[in-house]
C-alpha cells in the first residue's frame, strides 16, 4: 500500500503522551510482522511527523521540549491528520492560524482525528457539527458549552462518526490502533499492539 503521511498538530501545552501515544502508534506499525522489520521502514505503511505553526521549540506539558518536524509553511500533505489536547488547547481552539490550518487538512485528509482536548480544536473549527465525539472527561461540559453542534459521547474510550476523538490522553493510544486497524487490518493492528506490548482496549 502507498504510504500514508501522518501530521500530528503541535502547540504549546500540548499533553506529551496525547501526541507521543499515537505517534509511538504510526511509526511502529508494520505490514510485515517480527522484530526484524521494525529496523527500517520498508514495512512501515505509515510516515509519521509533528506540525507546529512556527518551526520553534514547542514547551509541553512538564516542560518537555519539542522541536516540531515541520511548520505550517512547509508540511508535506497530510493524510491522517491528528490533534491533540492539553492546556494548549484553550489557547489553541481561539487561534484564527491553528483553526484556519486544522480546517484547511481536514478537509484534505483520508482521515481526521483528536485525542483529548484536541476535540474542543476540531469543534471550534466547526469539523464536529452534526458528529458524536467524545473528549477528556474533565471537558465534557466545555465541550457542550461551545454549542457547536456536537453529539458529546461520554465515558467512551473512543468514537468514530467520520472524525475519530478519543478521552484523555492515553486513550489516545487506542484511539491510534482503531485507525491503524480500519486502514491496514485487524491483523496488523493486533500484531503493533503485541510488539509495542500494550493491551488494546477496543470498546467505543
Amino acid at each position: 500500500m502507498e504510504k500514508l503521511n501522518v501530521g500530528i498538530l503541535l502547540f504549546d501545552d500540548v499533553e506529551v503522551l496525547d501526541f507521543a501515544g499515537p505517534f509511538e502508534v504510526f511509526s511502529r506499525t508494520r505490514l510485515t510482522p517480527g522484530v526484524a522489520s521494525r529496523r527500517d521502514e520498508e514495512a512501515a505503511p505509515f510516515r509519521v511527523f509533528t506540525v507546529a505553526k512556527t518551526g520553534q521549540i514547542i514547551h509541553a506539558i512538564g516542560n518537555l521540549h519539542v522541536k516540531p518536524h515541520y511548520s505550517f509553511s512547509d508540511a508535506p500533505r497530510i493524510d491522517v491528520l491528528v490533534v491533540p489536547g492539553g492546556w494548549g488547547s484553550r489557547q489553541a481552539m481561539q487561534d484564527p492560524e491553528i483553526l484556519s490550518w486544522v480546517q484547511r487538512i481536514a478537509r484534505s485528509a483520508k482521515y481526521t482525528s483528536s485525542v483529548c482536548t484536541g476535540a474542543l480544536v476540531l469543534a471550534q473549527a466547526g469539523l464536529l457539527a452534526g458528529r458524536r465525539a467524545t473528549t477528556h472527561w474533565a471537558a465534557y461540559d466545555l465541550l457542550e458549552s461551545l454549542h457547536a453542534g456536537v453529539q458529546v459521547v461520554r465515558n467512551a474510550r473512543f468514537v468514530k462518526d467520520g472524525i475519530y476523538s478519543s478521552g484523555g490522553v492515553a486513550a489516545g493510544i487506542d484511539m491510534a490502533f482503531a485507525l491503524v486497524e480500519d486502514i491496514c487490518g485487524r491483523e496488523v493492528a493486533e500484531e503493533t499492539a503485541h510488539y509495542i506490548e500494550y493491551a488494546r482496549r477496543q470498546e467505543m
